[in-house]
Order: C-alpha cells, then sequence, then structure tokens
C-alpha cells in the first residue's frame, strides 16, 4: 500500500510540472501571436489614401509605447523580379509568397523596449531590439486577423542590418536570433555591419550570451506591469497567468484528494477485517476458562463417550 501510494503521488507531481512548462511556454508564445494581431489592425490603420511602394508608419496603442510599426503595399510580382529595401530589411530578387496574393503588405515591427517582454530569451541579453517583418494579403486593407502569408527568399537570402547596436566587451558571445512563427528559436552568428541573415519571415535581434543571471522584464512606462496588446491582449495575457496559478493549486488540491481517498481506502480495508474476526470469533462456541498453575486457559467442556459392555450387544 505504502509503495503504491508514493507511485501515485510522483506520477501526479510529474503529470502536473509537465503541465505548467507547458502552458508557461504557451503564454510566452500566445503574447507575441496576440501582439501580431493587434499590431497588424494599427498598421492597416495607416493606409487611408494608400500607394503602392510607399511605406506608412503607423501609430500604437499609448500603452505600447516604444514601439514602432509600419506597413508597405507591394505588387507580388515585384517583390519577386525587383526585391525592396524597407527599413532595416533588404530583400533581394526572387522573394516569392504562399499561398499566392496578386498584392501584399509587408507590416515592420521594432518591439523597442518591449522585446524582453514578448521575447524572452534566458541565458541572453539584447544588444538590438526585436525586429518584425510579417506579410498579409492585401485584398482588403480593412481587414482584421489576417492569417501570414508563408514568403521565402528563394536564391539569396534577406538581410537585416541593426542600427544602434549596444556595445559589448570584447570576448562576448554575440549571435543573431530568430525566432520563427512556430515558436522555435534559432542563433546564428552575426554579419559584418551588424547584419543577420534570413530566408523567410519572423522575428529577428541581436543578442550576447549573459555572465549573469537573465534581467528581469524592464519597467513599463504605464504602472509598471507590462501590457498585452490594447488592453484585450492584456486580458488574455492575466487569464493565462490565472490558468497557470489555478493549474498548479488544482494539481495540489487533487494530490491532497489522492493522499485521503488512498488513505481511506487503507483505513476501510483494516476496519473490515477486524469486523470480520470479531464476527469469526462471535459466532464460535465459548471456551471454559481453567486454571493451571497461575495461569488461566481455555479449555474445552469434553463429554466422552461411555464404554458399553461387550455383552449389552448379546441379545
Amino acid at each position: 500500500m505504502g509503495l503504491l501510494f508514493r507511485s501515485l503521488v510522483i506520477l501526479v507531481v510529474l503529470i502536473w510540472l509537465s503541465r505548467l512548462s507547458y502552458l508557461s511556454a504557451e503564454l510566452s508564445s500566445g503574447q507575441a501571436a496576440a501582439l501580431d494581431v493587434l499590431l497588424q489592425d494599427y498598421a492597416y490603420r495607416a493606409f487611408v489614401r494608400p500607394k503602392t511602394g510607399v511605406p506608412y508608419d503607423a501609430q500604437v496603442p499609448s500603452n505600447l509605447t516604444g514601439v514602432q510599426i509600419a506597413a508597405l503595399r507591394l505588387r507580388s510580382g515585384s517583390l519577386y523580379r525587383r526585391g525592396v529595401v524597407y527599413k532595416e530589411f533588404e530583400f533581394p530578387v526572387g522573394v516569392n509568397e504562399s499561398p499566392y496574393a496578386e498584392r501584399l503588405v509587408l507590416v515592420y515591427q521594432n518591439i523597442g523596449n518591449w522585446s524582453v517582454v514578448f521575447y524572452p530569451l534566458p541565458g541572453y541579453s539584447y544588444l538590438a531590439p526585436v525586429l518584425g517583418l510579417l506579410a498579409y494579403d492585401a485584398i482588403n486593407l480593412s481587414a482584421k486577423r489576417l492569417p501570414y502569408l508563408d514568403i521565402k527568399a528563394t536564391d539569396d537570402p534577406i538581410k537585416i542590418k541593426f542600427q544602434d547596436v549596444k556595445p559589448y566587451p570584447d570576448g562576448a558571445v554575440v549571435k543573431c536570433v530568430t525566432f520563427n512563427l512556430d515558436g522555435s528559436v534559432n542563433l546564428s552568428d552575426v554579419g559584418s555591419g551588424n547584419t543577420c541573415l534570413a530566408v523567410q519571415q519572423g522575428h529577428f535581434a541581436i543578442v550576447v550570451e549573459s555572465i549573469a543571471p537573465a534581467p528581469s522584464p524592464v519597467t513599463t512606462p504605464n504602472n509598471g506591469s507590462p501590457p498585452s496588446p490594447g488592453g484585450r491582449g492584456k486580458k488574455k495575457s492575466n487569464s493565462k497567468t490565472w490558468i497557470i496559478v489555478g493549474s498548479v493549486l488544482g494539481g495540489l488540491a487533487l494530490l491532497a484528494l489522492l493522499a485521503f481517498l488512498v488513505l481511506w481506502v487503507h483505513k476501510y480495508r483494516e476496519r473490515k477485517h477486524l469486523e470480520e474476526m470479531e464476527k469469526v470469533a462471535d459466532s464460535g462456541e465459548a471456551l471454559h476458562m481453567t486454571t493451571v498453575g497461575d495461569t488461566k486457559a481455555p479449555s474445552a467442556m469434553v463429554t466422552r463417550t461411555q464404554p458399553t459392555i461387550e455383552s449389552e450387544y448379546v441379545p
């Protein structure tokens, strides 16, 4: 019984630890995805009288001060045949999209001082803010929550030339980091002129390996609490945080309930066994006690069969 109880406890703890790890990762990726949705909406609002090939800087919500976004509408064939230089991004010839769109919008993101909040990278510190470049269909410039277009460079890679990179000590390990849309993270070497290379869209930055533990999220401009996009994201982030807390508390409660159940079953079996013994004792014939020396011991009342004279059987 003790071995079974310990095994059940270990199993429950492992299940809830794995669940907690999954929820923590989901929380981080969910914040970034919610930010993309919000910034796409605000970037499209900059298209009042849009002209193809002209970038338009857009405004962000007041609780995301420090984030910069812009939108550029292009013809699909023009991007493939000519390429384009857009902010820090340099698109070579041969970039195409999937599924095909006659016109597409490239939404530029500079996450600024919010980089560590939406894109935490344990063990590394940011030398440059996270830059994002995402492609969407341009068929409806008032649409929201659009799916990404999958753009890829077929020949030469896309170049990201970072500006205002923070200084770092000699010998420090400096890397380009790519946050892919599927949630994976890739590290690569930094090229000359603080340049990183990519073959598809995503979010990019330059980081340095931290000697000390990674710093806590930066103090936010609004009462020190990092909001999620547009208030709606904040509620969603808080909701997911409470999901994690609730999951942990629920796991502890389940563990306590399981321990109580195992203990109750153990006590119940002991009680039933005792009742059965008492029942057997009550149903048996009581034994008479006799004294043997200084000790009392049970003694059965035995009536021996009286001997019969053999002649009594003779008729």
